[in-house]
């Protein structure tokens, strides 16, 4: 068995591929038969391409649209590094298929800036120092940005004690810590990264994407 799995291994490999983050796509002219028209709206702007259907949103990002601010950690979507908003809803790029977005609105760190300002908890995060290496970062505020949506709303965590309650909950240093819970700082910055959203929620608790 080992043998046929060198065997066969060396035989598929021999044909030539180019490789997308952990895509492995086939030569443009193998791979155009299996295209799939796609139309989105990244960071407001509007794109019309055909793509390999097995491309996540997040190599798409990257390597198509040069936005490069979105960063693969894990690229099994445990660390958030990756997260984006997906008409306003945060996601982890990673594990989604660009495809299935079709019509979607995608906004990225690179979007969250509105007529030369910077979002509020990018503010805040700069402020605070929510960060040290910074490679979280962009998928910490991009989470952050969709939480003060979330709190706005009303939306509970799996930690809010009173579920009647409806419109905008307090949002404790706890709260803030479960809602982003996804997001992993390997630095440690999470005193920081706490303080940041509190600030960015007292500033403007009404921002959206």
């Amino acid at each position: 068995m080992a043998t046929v799995g060198v065997l066969t291994g060396g035989a598929y490999l021999t044909k030539p591929l180019r490789g997308r983050g952990a895509t492995l796509v086939e030569d443009a002219h193998e791979a155009a038969g299996g295209a799939l028209p796609l139309t989105l709206k990244v960071n407001g702007q509007p794109h019309s391409i055909e793509i390999d259907p097995r491309v996540t949103l997040l190599d798409l990002l990257r390597e198509n649209f040069g936005l490069t601010g979105s960063k693969k950690g894990c690229d099994h979507g445990q660390c958030g590094a990756c997260t984006v908003l997906a008409n306003g809803r945060r996601i982890n790029s990673c594990l989604s298929l660009a495809v299935v977005h079709e019509g979607d609105e995608i906004t990225t760190i690179e979007g969250l800036a509105k007529n030369g300002e910077i979002h509020p908890a990018q503010s805040a995060f700069i402020e605070h120092d929510g960060f040290q290496c910074g490679y979280c970062t962009s998928g910490q505020i991009c989470s952050a940005v969709a939480l003060l949506s979330e709190h706005q709303r009303g939306d509970a965590s799996v930690i809010t004690a009173d579920l009647s309650v409806t419109g905008p909950l307090e949002l404790t240093p706890e709260e803030i810590r479960e809602r982003m819970s996804g997001n992993i700082c390997r630095c440690g910055a999470y005193p920081g990264i706490v303080a940041a959203v509190q600030d960015a929620h007292k500033k403007n608790g009404r921002t959206k994407a």
